[in-house]
């Protein structure tokens, strides 16, 4: 089954920004479609960008809409996320994961995805 390692995450001052990478540890990952979440202390985990198999659409939560960019390169077997515009309420633990039941649809909900990985720190100082 496919693995998923993140790394990118930090500390940053509001206004900077981060990239964050999910990397695969095979080729599978590229038939799904895959996300973005992220979970901060004290709150649920949300959903915060999609992106189709082929990379042709992509979904955001309306909070990032504009400052984040969700992007994948199947033949690298990475999926990124670039972040702008941070702000401090965007500090949480972000996650990536791949939703094995979709590959041209997208998903906001936690339960459609089945493989995540370990998480990675966001921290946007004020």
């Amino acid at each position: 089954q496919v693995q998923l390692v993140e790394s990118g995450g930090g500390l940053v001052q509001a206004g900077g920004s981060l990239r964050l990478s999910c990397a695969a540890s095979d080729r599978t990952f590229r038939h799904y479609a895959m996300g973005w979440f992220r979970q901060a202390p004290g709150k649920e985990r949300e959903f915060v960008a999609g992106i189709t198999w082929s990379g042709a659409y992509t979904e955001y939560r309306d909070s990032v809409k504009g400052r984040f960019t969700i992007s994948r390169d199947n033949a690298a077997g990475t999926l990124t996320l670039r972040m702008n515009s941070l702000k401090p309420e965007d500090t949480a633990v972000y996650y990536c994961a791949v939703s094995l039941g979709r590959s041209s649809t997208i998903s906001p909900l936690e339960r459609e995805y089945d493989v995540w990985g370990q998480g990675t720190q966001v921290t946007v100082s004020s």
